[in-house]
């Protein structure tokens, strides 16, 4: 084998994440390439591995300078770059924000164009888009205060058809409703906004029913996910009956902001066990862990802790680093969990002040990121092998679940790794 490489190590809790593949090779005249040196490499996870893609819509729309007050951020160019060149060597899936109040802070002025925009920048580097939410009582357009409730449902309709419809195909994964456990009441606001009033006028399920179906309608091969903070028993209530209903729901999404400190193993299997019962693919949508003094335990809702400066530190980022790998690991271990997203790629803008990023403010990478991506694109990658076919076009290739890319002679073509365990690929090398 040369290159010097060592295939992903068969680690007895990750079976499920891989296959030991027989792939035969045929040339571009349809004969087996017997005895002959192939060229075979990873190109993507099955697993999305995936993080927030909020800071590069200035940089993708050729924004130059920072914008302190958009709700979106931007960087100078050589700030971006080097953040570009980051993300694309980690993350295979943007989170893009369709957060209401600031994509459409003025009735009829959405920021469509700036996002699609961002979404084909992110897609022309291979990345997988993600939009979150259509639907949330949190970051909401003002204007729907002043409307009628029927008013505010067939906008909320409207909105959900024109986004899904206006991203097909670019951005075919939503949240199609966000945190929906504690919309009805929702004790943050001193004045109730216009989607918390429509749930509990019409109800949590009617209100999910609303937009997943009208998601659905619009773009029938999305995929449509409930995503939640809440890992109580009451999210699981809300879940039994919205299925009970009938609504279709295509994935779970489960938040782990961990900023009063690490989950532990023995508590996030817990989480999973409980929740896939369900039977649903399961997304951690929105992970982040602190590489500075965590947030007091006895803070209940995260968003009252607000300093004036909450900054990354040596150990904490020692500890950020142990840790991410631990999550990563554990959560690889439940074959329910078909996503990860990490909540944010730098320390900069981060939410509510904190140093969860992978990269610090002035992009140089922490222990995290070079631990995770030791993970990601090591540990779990195969890198461009050369290997040697048989008499019979073969070779064998052991590797995680996902895209691959075998090349001969100037001739290339993709195979993917699809089930777990003893496989077998053909692969017709084109022209």
């Amino acid at each position: 084998m040369s290159p010097q490489h060592r295939s992903p190590a068969p680690d007895p809790q990750l079976g499920h994440r891989t296959a030991q593949a027989a792939v035969t090779v045929t040339g571009p005249d349809g004969r087996v390439l017997a005895d002959a040196d192939v060229v075979v490499e990873q190109t993507r996870h099955a697993i999305a591995f995936g993080n927030i893609g909020f800071d590069f819509i200035g940089y993708a729309n050729g924004e130059t300078e920072a914008d302190p007050d958009s709700p979106f951020g931007g960087a100078p160019p050589s700030l971006g770059q080097r953040l570009a060149e980051l993300y694309v060597g980690l993350f295979d899936t943007a989170t893009l924000p369709f957060y209401w109040g600031g994509f459409e802070p003025e009735r009829g002025r959405p920021d469509t164009a700036r996002l699609l925009r961002t979404a084909r920048w992110f897609a022309e580097r291979g990345v997988r888009l993600k939009g979150h939410p259509l639907v949330w009582h949190t970051v909401t357009a003002d204007w729907l205060r002043e409307l009628p409730t029927d008013e505010v449902e067939a906008a909320v309709r409207a909105r959900v058809r024109r986004e899904v419809g206006d991203f097909a195909g670019v951005v075919d994964t939503w949240d199609a409703i966000n945190e929906v456990v504690i919309m009805p009441v929702f004790a943050n606001e001193e004045r109730t906004n216009g989607i918390t009033r429509l749930c509990r006028e019409r109800g949590r399920i009617a209100t999910i029913r609303t937009a997943f179906e009208e998601a659905r309608a619009t773009n029938p091969r999305a995929t449509l996910l409930l995503n939640d903070f809440d890992t109580s028993t009451a999210y699981e209530c809300l879940i039994e009956g919205v299925l009970e209903a009938g609504v279709q729901v295509d994935a779970l999404g489960l938040q782990s902001h961990m900023h009063q400190g690490y989950w532990g193993e023995e508590k996030t299997l817990r989480v999973l066990e409980r929740f896939s019962r369900y039977g649903l693919p399961i997304h951690f949508t929105e992970s982040s862990l602190v590489s500075g003094h965590l947030m007091p335990p006895e803070v209940e809702d995260l968003n009252d802790y607000r300093i004036p400066s909450w900054p990354s530190t040596p150990e904490g980022e020692e500890r950020q680093a142990e840790e991410v790998v631990r999550h990563y690991r554990t959560l690889l271990s439940h074959p329910s969990v078909q996503a990860i997203t990490y909540w944010g790629l730098t320390d900069e803008g981060a939410w509510l002040g904190a140093p969860i990023g992978l990269v610090r403010a002035d992009g140089t990478p922490k222990p995290s990121y070079d631990a995770l991506r030791g993970l990601v694109r090591g540990e779990w990658w195969l890198p461009p092998t050369t290997l040697r076919t048989d008499a019979e076009g073969r070779v064998r290739v052991r590797g995680f679940l996902g895209d691959y890319r075998v090349t001969a002679g100037g001739a290339s073509a993709p195979f993917a790794l699809a089930q777990p365990g003893e496989v077998s690929v053909e692969v017709a090398l084109g022209r």
